[in-house]
């Protein structure tokens, strides 16, 4: 029996590691966009040049009497330079659409495929720590916040090869317009600056605050029929949109920041394009420039200090960043590490030592020591908030204690293979999710998937066939569509629990919804039909503790005492857990 160590998996988790990923995932259609930018920046940079060489050309030949003759070829040449230069420019801008869609919408799907991959692959310790509706609003929304850095990047590449070629121009018309163009660009690099810097932080709070009522909007969700039954609606409409002013003040924060750059901008912009008009008008009155260099260097000047493009550009890479963040903290939780040991032939005996769990700065289980033997059965009962569902969780590794160890057949579970753990221990709980498109999907639900007359025996021993049956579809209803009450539910649940082989099987509260009678029949074929498995029963009712080979009282998390129900229920105190 070979083990390894574990050795869990690696991502990005910085904004800025997660971001360089991405765009590394798109990096061809980002190679097409960004071509495509700075060919569309290079077309609206000869644009002017073509207009002043058309104008210069069509008054040359007013000058010399006429348009037939070289002038007027000039002319015609430049005019349908600029026509063509319009014609690629909004061919460009076509493509342009196109790709910058096709990848932000790929690179969202990456995005939400890593982290969601991620999600299942750390396990129920992730939903521990993010709020459902928030965890779900990071993969949407985040995700596609995130999603548009990679082609923002490609645009603002285009966004600062246009200025800076457009300096260029200036240069090649006449060095004295760029000078004076660039003594003001430091001010626009401060605008800059302190946009990107007040940005980031109200983008960011407005990304949490966005999450915290996703949160409070999925709690509400969940317990619509509570919140029915106890007429609040308005009360937790109140309690969701409680938020709603902090997100209304952080939005409005984002908008007038981008709003005071844009204003900025519009005073400083002007003033240098008035600087460089003026002067490129002082060189006409001495014929070192033309009329339509002047006209190509007013343009120029409109194009070097387009700040409102960057600002634009640079929002949206402020917003992506923001939203990486928050991804990144979702992949920031460790996968659950699993080794290559293999399980040798026995009868799954259960072993838990020196158990430790602590949650929310509560200890839950301290110190526990409990064994299910090999091919036995062991309830354990106790009142709620005791840890029962935790210790189901360690028994089969949907989380690991803080201190101790859990083995099987003297294997620790952390070296166990994913798959050989997976295959050998078996669940059921109180509420299952009924994933699959079918009643049958749903019952063989997992990998593999057990042969069709297995899923239809194990529906038989957990009763589940008299109401399957029953429907028009049998089997093959769609779950959306199959109208089950709880403890229909419970026994799909219980059902893909039985046509899973394995040597452990682990009931979380798995029978709390079934009336009496069926719940006799599945306890009689829990424990007669699989006796070459163990069973873990976290148990309500005093039946159910009543036919288990041993029961374990669990008490403020320590086990208080182990032994047959019928012993244990002479004590006063272990009757009160039953309410009786």
């Amino acid at each position: 029996m070979a083990t390894t160590t574990p050795r869990p998996q690696h991502h990005p988790t910085s904004d800025a590691g997660l971001l360089r990923a991405a765009t590394r995932h798109s990096a061809a259609r980002c190679t097409v966009l960004a071509l495509c930018t700075v060919a569309a920046a290079g077309a609206s940079l000869l644009l002017p040049l073509a207009i002043g060489r058309a104008l210069d050309a069509v008054l040359t030949g007013h000058a010399t009497g006429g348009a037939t003759g070289d002038g007027g070829s000039d002319a015609t040449r430049w005019i349908l330079v600029c026509a063509a230069l319009i014609g690629v420019s909004a061919l460009l801008d076509a493509v342009d659409g196109v790709v910058t869609g096709t990848t932000n919408a790929r690179t969202t799907a990456w995005l939400r495929g890593r982290v969601a991959r991620h999600v299942l692959a750390v396990g129920p310790r992730t939903t521990a720590r993010f709020a459902h509706g928030d965890l779900v609003a990071r993969l949407v929304d985040n995700a596609a916040h995130a999603g548009i850095a990679p082609a923002t990047l490609a645009g603002l590449l285009a966004a600062l090869v246009t200025p800076v070629g457009a300096v260029v121009a200036l240069v090649l018309i006449d060095g004295l317009l760029a000078v004076v163009f660039i003594a003001g660009v430091p001010v626009l690099v401060l605008l800059l600056r302190a946009f990107v810097r007040v940005s980031s932080d109200c983008v960011a709070r407005y990304q949490r605050v966005q999450g915290d009522i996703a949160g409070r909007l999925s709690e509400a969700i969940g317990g619509a029929r509570t919140i029915a039954a106890a007429r609040t609606e308005d009360k937790e409409a109140a309690r969701v949109l409680g938020a709603l002013p902090e997100l209304t003040r952080q939005g409005h924060r984002m908008w007038r920041a981008q709003g005071r750059s844009q204003a900025q901008a519009v005073m400083v912009a002007p003033v240098l394009q008035l600087a460089v008009v003026a002067v490129a008008g002082h060189l006409l009155l001495q014929h070192r420039v033309t009329v339509g260099e002047l006209l190509a260097a007013s343009r120029y000047a409109v194009l070097a200090t387009g700040i409102g493009m960057l600002v634009g550009q640079l929002g949206g890479l402020v917003r992506a960043r923001a939203a990486a963040r928050r991804l990144g903290e979702v992949l920031a939780e460790p996968e659950t590490a699993y080794g290559a040991a293999e399980l040798p032939a026995g009868g799954g005996l259960l072993e838990m030592r020196g158990i430790k769990m602590t949650r929310g700065g509560r200890t839950v289980l301290d110190g526990v020591d409990l064994t299910v033997p090999a091919g036995g059965t062991l309830a354990v009962v106790g009142r709620s908030g005791a840890g029962k569902s935790l210790l189901a969780s360690l028994a089969g590794r949907l989380a690991d204690p803080d201190e101790g160890d859990v083995r099987l057949d003297g294997v620790p579970l952390r070296s166990l293979g994913r798959a050989e753990l997976r295959r050998e221990v078996g669940y059921a709980f109180e509420r299952p999710a009924l994933l699959g498109a079918t009643l049958e999907d749903t019952i063989g639900f997992g990998a593999p998937r057990p042969a069709p007359a297995r899923i239809r025996e194990a529906a038989g021993a957990a009763r589940a066939d008299t109401f399957i049956t029953r429907l028009p579809d049998g089997y093959a209803t769609p779950c959306a569509q199959a109208p089950l009450s709880g403890g229909e539910v419970q026994r799909l649940g219980l059902a893909r629990a039985f046509a899973r082989g394995g040597r452990l099987l682990i009931l979380d509260d798995a029978m709390s919804s079934l009336d009496t009678v069926t719940e006799h029949h599945i306890a009689e074929a829990l424990l007669h039909r699989t006796p070459h498995r163990s069973r873990l029963i976290i148990a309500h009712r005093a039946t159910t503790a009543a036919r288990a080979d041993a029961v374990a009282w669990l008490h403020e998390g320590r086990i208080r005492a182990v032994g047959r129900h019928e012993e244990l229920w002479e004590r006063a105190e272990y009757r009160e857990v039953f309410g009786a």
